[in-house]
């Protein structure tokens, strides 16, 4: 399966937010939760995280199949928002995202979250190097867990 990954750019955000919608239905389904902002988010707010985050898409062909996205501050990336069209999840288009992203936004230290019982996400960024630093209880369904990775 031929994947490239290269940055996104405002043109991209009306597929990237309905893949996006498409991508986090099953976190949603997970807990039971719609109004979780990955599915709320609107292509205004989108289109303004442009303006101080990099968006990096993942395409086959002509479709976007996968998008992450980041922005650095101090002396850390924040890494937010992955996703991977639910018929090429489990193929390597997440890790190649990841991978990709921490390129883009190279840092001292990376951080993202996810939901705790998101376990194939943190398998999967455990095996890429991240580990659990905190978690947070947001309601009685949900609860995040931080992770990070640090450059030796």
């Amino acid at each position: 399966m031929k994947v490239v990954i290269d940055m996104a750019t405002v043109q991209d955000a009306y597929e990237i937010l309905a893949l996006q919608k498409r991508a986090y239905r099953s976190e949603a389904e997970l807990y039971n939760d719609f109004s979780i902002e990955p599915l709320i988010q609107t292509v205004e707010e989108l289109k303004r995280q442009f303006n101080n985050h990099t968006v990096l898409k993942a395409s086959k062909g002509k479709s976007i199949i996968g998008s992450v996205r980041c922005y650095n501050e101090n002396e850390s990336s924040f890494i937010g928002k992955l996703m991977v069209h639910p018929e090429y999840q489990g193929l390597g288009v997440g890790k190649l995202l990841m991978q990709e992203i921490e390129k883009a936004c190279f840092a001292q230290r990376y951080e993202l979250f996810t939901g705790s019982n998101s376990l194939k996400n943190i398998r999967l960024y455990e095996k890429l190097g991240y580990r659990i630093f905190n978690t947070k209880v947001i309601n009685e369904q949900v609860s995040l867990v931080f992770m990070e990775k640090t450059n030796a």
